[in-house]
């Protein structure tokens, strides 16, 4: 997978800048310019907090399958998730299966 070519779609698909990866990432504006004007790597340090503005996760970012972005309500339910119980997960599974019944 070429990188580069990885971070250019995500941010046309946003239709972000440069600048606003930079905002949404934590980085300075020449550190992303850098990597475009050198046909750099990112480290993996840089390329985490790229993945964190963008909201989705390092695995998504080399994923050719589709991405779901992790926003703050996705955050706090695999949160919750991850300290359910068995039977608690289940019972979370039926509700929001019926929820989809519904539509």
């Amino acid at each position: 997978m070429d990188v580069l070519d990885r971070l250019h779609k995500l941010m046309e698909a946003r239709n972000w800048t440069m600048y606003r990866l930079a905002k949404e990432s934590g980085l300075t504006e020449s550190t992303i310019a850098n990597i475009y004007r050198r046909n750099a790597i990112p480290s993996i340090d840089t390329l985490e907090k790229i993945c964190q503005g963008f909201g989705i996760t390092l695995s998504q970012f080399f994923s050719d399958a589709e991405m779901v972005e992790l926003t703050d309500e996705l955050k706090e339910v695999f949160e919750n998730w991850r300290t359910m119980t068995p039977e608690q997960k289940e019972a979370a599974l039926t509700m929001m299966r019926a929820f989809n019944h519904d539509k």
